[in-house]
């Protein structure tokens, strides 16, 4: 690979669908001082969704601005479209709906930019989540925390557009917000490219959500199984990904299944054990989760009722993925492994 000299010159790709927040994102990056980028392109990824997508674009944006109709088939999918209509501009940042970048953003992206080498294929901002004052997270608010110190997270994420070519952008097979950055970065550091952390600051504030979002989280279990299948079982550590619960999930699952046909053949001593097992596995699962969390009524209510449900929905997705990627190859790999460093970072889901 021939390095490349800094190339100044950025649009910014931002995938929506529709929420409130994408103004607040776009007010906020019209504020921030500094080069402001060449185009800003929202891929409207809405679902059955025909009509124009509303969108109070702020002054500063505006001739720069446009909305490009996405095909609903994910994050992935809808960068993709945008970075291929943003032409020949050097870099693209690509930027979640929900972000707000900082004050100083433009100006600290510039300097992200030329302090970058030749073979940097991309660049990530440091993400700031914002945590409540006077008592512990809720389950959710931890779960966003981890954000701030996942690896090339594409809340805000600068990448060369040469490499995002070089290694055919992201993988669509990856439909949710979830591993398809991972995946793009081992990639492209696998083809000899490397990856920096920035000086601009965003903020990923905590999004309301609903009692069962941790068990639509277990979607991501097929993801996981993608990536082994993609990218070997070292993944994990190159990422600097931990593991989660999964096997103690797949267990307590088994325990819980074993125990309806061992009770219906009237074995009930061995029905009896396989339960033993469920309900101390939940326990302690639910008693992990509490134990870290504000403890209010509503909040445990919610830790118990999706601690039964999350193990059997974590299992239901794994094999859900053992089927659906049992075809995909492993990617070919150089001899040297990515030089990742694994960093503590909170799994996207429990």
């Amino acid at each position: 690979m021939t390095p490349r000299p800094y190339e100044s010159g950025y649009a910014v790709v931002v995938p929506t669908l529709g929420r409130p927040s994408l103004e607040v994102c776009l007010r906020a990056l019209a504020a921030a001082k500094g080069p402001p980028p060449l185009a800003v392109i929202v891929v409207d990824d809405r679902p059955g969704n025909s009509q124009s997508l509303p969108l109070g674009v702020p002054a500063g944006l505006r001739e720069r601005t446009t909305v490009v109709r996405g095909r609903a088939a994910g994050p992935a999918a809808a960068r993709n479209i945008g970075w291929r209509r943003a032409g020949s501009v050097p870099w693209v940042v690509f930027l979640d709906d929900d972000v707000v970048p900082g004050p100083t953003w433009a100006a600290d992206l510039a300097a992200d930019l030329a302090a970058a080498s030749g073979v940097t294929a991309a660049v990530t901002a440091r993400i700031e989540v914002p945590m409540p004052s006077g008592r512990p997270p809720t389950d959710w608010e931890r779960n966003t925390a981890g954000l701030a110190t996942a690896r090339w997270i594409t809340a805000d994420m600068a990448y060369r557009t040469d490499a995002l070519r070089a290694v055919g952008g992201f993988d669509e097979r990856f439909r949710r917000a979830f591993r398809e950055d991972a995946d793009l970065a081992l990639r492209v550091l696998n083809a000899g490219w490397s990856l920096s952390t920035g000086r601009r600051t965003t903020t990923h504030p905590v999004r309301p959500a609903g009692r069962w979002i941790s068990v639509r989280l277990q979607a991501g279990n097929a993801d996981d199984v993608l990536m082994t299948r993609l990218h070997g079982r070292h993944w994990w550590g190159w990422a600097g990904a931990p593991r989660g619960r999964l096997r103690r999930h797949v267990l307590i699952t088994a325990a819980a299944m074993t125990a309806l046909p061992l009770a219906a053949l009237d074995r009930r001593s061995a029905a009896a054990g396989c339960a033993a097992i469920w309900l101390a596995g939940t326990a302690e699962f639910a008693r992990a989760r509490i134990a870290l969390g504000p403890r209010t009524c509503a909040e445990v209510t919610a830790m118990l009722l999706t601690s039964v449900v999350i193990p059997p929905a974590a299992t239901w997705h794994w094999l859900r993925g053992q089927l659906k990627h049992r075809r995909a190859l492993p990617l070919r790999l150089s001899a040297q492994a990515p030089p990742a460093t694994p960093r503590p970072a909170e799994e996207a889901r429990t």
